[in-house]
């Protein structure tokens, strides 16, 4: 394997790992953690409460969303400066950094900045409308993550010239 290749299977890795880590959090680890009630014998957590639990999730998932979107920012510009431009390639990674940027730099510290203030922060529209929009922030990555990793392995099989 030359180092194009294990430059590229690496990026590759490190994408779907991404990937996998939003949808866990999305599709497995929320619905746990904010139906709680459903699954315990009794009440233990208030809505709050499992909110916090979220929280500290979302604010440790955003040390990597900080660390991949470096790793997407120097791959992807090092292939435009090699002059191996896709712009389906460029698009997603472009979107994916600017919603792990959203979400890892805006939406988690304000919601814990909200969470801090105590529960009736947290039942405002206010913060209703800041959880919708990291929820839409949240799967706008995972789509954006979605067409970077199926684009860029498409680019692995595609001959040099096809390109």
């Amino acid at each position: 394997m030359n180092t194009k290749q294990l430059s590229v299977t690496l990026y590759l890795l490190a994408v779907a790992v991404t990937l996998g880590a939003v949808l866990i959090l999305g599709i497995v680890v929320a619905p746990v953690i904010f139906h709680s009630a459903a699954l315990l014998p009794t009440d233990l957590l208030s809505r709050y409460e499992e909110g916090m639990l979220m929280g500290e999730i979302f604010r440790r998932f955003s040390y990597w969303a900080y660390v991949m979107a470096v790793i997407m920012l120097v791959f992807e510009g090092n292939e435009y400066r090699r002059q191996r431009r896709d712009k389906w390639a460029i698009m997603s990674a472009l979107l994916g950094v600017a919603t792990l940027l959203m979400f890892a730099a805006v939406y988690v510290p304000m919601i814990l900045a909200m969470q801090a203030e105590g529960a009736d922060a947290t039942a405002t529209e206010a913060f209703a409308s800041l959880h919708s929009a990291s929820e839409f922030d949240f799967k706008l990555l995972a789509v954006a993550l979605i067409v970077l990793f199926v684009r860029r392995m498409q680019l692995m099989f595609l001959p040099a010239a096809g390109r």
